[in-house]
């Protein structure tokens, strides 16, 4: 009866491990993917001339704000990697996620007074994967 509950034990504690590994290569991936969107995203808010990024947006918003916006996308992308490939500080990469949450909650809120609901799907999926990102890494980090 030992034997079997042991066997048991090893069983679930193998599944867990696959489980486990499965759901972190699924975090990096997603991860990898809202770096690079956001950090696209970031330098074009940098690159783009001020007249032609306020004159693309339904609601008149100041360019220090957009200028903002860009850094804190670049410093979003840069926290949802450095962190876990430097094994350093590995606690920023859900805030980081976090952060970019509250971006894209601005982000599909302006889509949806100027662009319509079909539109602000886009920026709302960006959200949902940043707070996958920021759930699967918070709860991954902690025992």
């Amino acid at each position: 009866m030992t034997a079997q509950i042991t066997n048991n034990i090893r069983r679930n504690i193998g599944n867990l491990r696959s489980r486990s590994r499965i759901v972190n290569y699924s975090l990096w991936i997603v991860q990898t993917a809202l770096a690079l969107i956001f950090l696209i995203a970031g330098v074009a808010k940098f690159a783009t001339p001020m007249e032609m990024m306020t004159a693309q947006l339904p609601i008149a918003l100041p360019g220090a704000f957009i200028l903002f916006i860009g850094a804190a996308e670049i410093l979003g992308a840069i926290g949802l990697l450095l962190p876990g490939l430097l094994h350093v500080r590995e606690e920023l990469t859900p805030l980081a996620a976090a952060g970019l949450v509250s971006i894209m909650v601005g982000a599909t809120a302006l889509t949806l007074i100027d662009g319509g609901i079909v539109l602000a799907l886009i920026p709302l999926a960006v959200g949902l994967l940043a707070a996958f990102v920021a759930y699967g890494r918070w709860h991954y980090l902690s025992p």
